[in-house]
């Protein structure tokens, strides 16, 4: 077996495989904005992927390959590497630790009187947490050259680098964080033991990265505050039980050539013209999104349904094209979001709707192509996150759309660069968006086309391909 000098690690891989009634294997492309950057930048090298098996299709294709490895099995994959975690301990590491404690931490989503609850049952959950990130660290041990450089990634493996270190402490090791990190106060809602597992475990690796400076400020303010380890927050560096981690701020962008490439093909086309036959002449404001707590969407939709009561003079002369697309319905709280988001549709829909027009247009049917189409129409991007690492949609819009007004929230990481140029909100003050939104909308054009100028070289700035370099470039 060949060892690799390049290894990256990430709960989602960069293919998926689905099974059909007849027992067939059929492969497509990994889902998600993290596998769509990184599978752009190693496409042709010689990059290692160590991922999770997510479905029944990827455990056949698993156990198909020798040692999991995909490439190695006749599949198009670029070097690939699956882990078969037995599906009850990778179910409470991805959905019970992970997304429902990790990310709902990071993101301040608890409605803290009724949760979270830490008790017998997640004790349970976090040990196969732990086991989950033990079988990646143990397959990046067996798979890295000497001095390899491993790049781990996401919430979902805070605890691999740490663990990787013990079994092979030649490795150069990185953690790269695509959420938000909680400030101490929050982050004090994890037991206290967990919270210092979690961040000792990030600090196994030799550079963490970050979206932006305010979450690797946090991130350091937790290290300080959990573990007493000593920050100089000038070299942004953490050093605890004799070990140093350097932290760094890589601000993901968008490759923006590419993009216009792809929004310019003749499926996304042909999306334009429906989406020109159902809005007309209107003005139309855009929202993109995965039907996310963290997204914000039902105050986004009740900022417009306040805009259109305050401003009967847009009646009739503006729709709000609305894609909410399905995300992470085995949890009830995302199922009960979804439910949420419809009721709120209907209920605008209710008030304002007339024979001759429809105020909004909510699809929650996943379609890359009518996105890209969508963002080239746009007058106006709401993009009103309650938290958000960073948020692409925010960075795409504009490189898609010369006079599109942004609205953002200035709790996106996106903010830091395209807040002086965008329409900044409040994410939970619905007025303040309905305000946002009449502004963006009559927003002079000389005004639009000099905002989006500054907007597309602000979301250009760090393409994909650049940030994995910088992330490089910083393990030496």
């Amino acid at each position: 077996m060949r060892a690799h000098s390049v290894l990256i690690a990430s709960n989602r891989g960069p293919v998926a495989f689905t099974l059909s009634d007849n027992g067939a294997l059929t492969m497509r492309r990994g889902g998600g904005g993290l596998v769509s950057g990184l599978s752009e930048v190693v496409r042709g090298t010689d990059v290692l992927w160590v991922c999770a098996a997510l479905s029944d299709g990827d455990r056949g294709a698993v156990r198909q390959a020798p040692g999991g490895r995909l490439d190695q099995a006749g599949n198009d994959t670029g070097p690939v590497r699956m882990l078969d975690i037995p599906p009850p301990i990778f179910h409470r590491a991805y959905n019970a630790v992970a997304n429902s404690t990790l990310w709902f931490v990071n993101h301040l989503l608890y409605n803290t009187p009724t949760a979270p609850q830490f008790d017998t049952r997640f004790r349970r959950e976090w040990e196969s947490y732990r086991e989950y990130n033990g079988a990646f660290a143990l397959a990046l041990a067996e798979e890295a050259a000497h001095d390899a450089k491993v790049m781990v990634q996401d919430y979902h493996l805070t605890l691999t680098p740490a663990m990787l270190r013990v079994e092979r402490p030649d490795l150069r090791i990185s953690h790269f964080s695509h959420t938000p990190w909680a400030p101490p106060e929050y982050f004090s809602l994890l037991p206290d033991d967990v919270a210092a597992e979690v961040l000792s475990g990030v600090l196994g690796a030799d550079h963490a990265g970050f979206l932006t400076a305010r979450w690797a400020g946090a991130f350091m303010d937790c290290c300080e505050a959990f573990l007493g380890a000593r920050i100089d927050r000038a070299a942004r560096t953490v050093t605890h039980e004799g070990r140093t981690t350097r932290i760094g701020v890589h601000a993901l962008g968008v490759n923006g050539a590419g993009l216009r490439a792809r929004a310019a093909e003749p499926d996304v086309e042909s999306h334009m013209t429906a989406i020109r036959d159902l809005v007309g002449d209107r003005r139309l404001i855009v929202r993109i999104d995965r039907t996310e707590l963290s997204k914000n969407i039902v105050r986004g939709l009740a900022a417009y349904r306040e805009f259109l009561g305050r401003h009967p003079e847009w009646h009739g002369k503006v729709v709000h094209l609305a894609f909410a697309y399905p995300s992470r319905h085995d949890l009830p709280e995302y199922r009960e979001y979804t439910a949420a988001v419809q009721r709120c549709a209907k209920e605008i829909e209710d008030e304002f709707a007339t024979d001759d027009w429809d105020p909004l247009i909510l699809n929650v049917h996943d379609d890359y192509a009518r996105s890209l189409a969508a963002y080239r129409l746009a007058d106006v991007l709401l993009v009103n996150p309650i938290r958000d690492g960073m948020n692409l949609v925010a960075k795409e819009g504009p490189i898609l759309s010369e006079r599109c007004a942004l609205v953002l929230s200035r709790e996106a990481g996106a903010a830091a660069e395209l807040g002086p140029d965008s329409l900044l909100v409040n994410p939970y003050d619905v007025s303040g968006t309905a305000t946002a939104l009449h502004e963006a909308l009559i927003l002079p054009e000389e005004e639009r086309i000099k905002r989006g100028v500054r907007l597309r070289e602000a979301a250009t700035a760090m393409p994909p391909h650049r940030w994995f370099e910088d992330q490089l470039a910083a393990l030496g």
